[in-house]
């Protein structure tokens, strides 16, 4: 049994150099405009996270160790226009003011809508030879650079759910779902 469980490990194994040289899969032309809806959703998202929070909870923390709201928010906004300069080989954009983004409404909504106004340019004028080519994330794997654009979507996603627990601490219901 033990010889046999060895076997299969050792072959799968063997499989995984394999799989990792075989070439990126295409991606149809068509699949840009659902990017830039998942841009779209995720800047909605945070806009109505900072909209909803007052602007007195906005350096509150629900554990000592964590970002506080308005850390959290400007975190994942600003690895939207981080991610998207570093992988599509472009210079970082000058934005709004940390110190106001961090402490006030209109800083915080200016500063989610600069880095969203600048990975949304970048999306739609990307070229499908660009697109196409690849790149190594983080250094931990090969990807087509079409793909940055869905990391980016999950990196937001799941730095905004961490939020939730913000409003949750506070009694306050977060913002409604997108889709409902």
């Amino acid at each position: 049994m033990c010889r046999v469980l060895i076997s299969l490990v050792a072959v799968a194994c063997g499989a995984l150099p394999l799989a990792a040289q075989q070439p990126p899969v295409p991606m149809p032309e068509s699949y840009r405009g659902a990017q830039l809806r998942m841009l779209r959703l995720q800047r909605s998202l945070l806009l109505a996270m900072a909209d909803s929070m007052p602007e007195s909870l906005y350096r509150d923390k629900v554990t000592p160790v964590q970002r506080d709201f308005a850390q959290q928010i400007h975190h994942a906004a600003n690895a939207v226009a981080g991610i998207t300069a570093r992988y599509m080989g472009l210079r970082m954009p000058e934005l709004p003011d940390t110190a106001e983004a961090l402490n006030s409404r209109a800083g915080l909504c200016g500063y989610v809508n600069a880095t969203f106004d600048f990975a949304e340019g970048v999306l739609k004028s990307q070229t499908p030879e660009s697109r196409a080519e690849v790149v190594s994330f983080f250094g931990q794997m090969e990807i087509p650079r079409w793909q940055i654009w869905d990391e980016v979507h999950q990196h937001t996603m799941w730095t905004a759910g961490q939020v939730v627990a913000n409003f949750r601490k506070h009694d306050m219901p977060p913002p409604g779902y997108g889709f409902f």
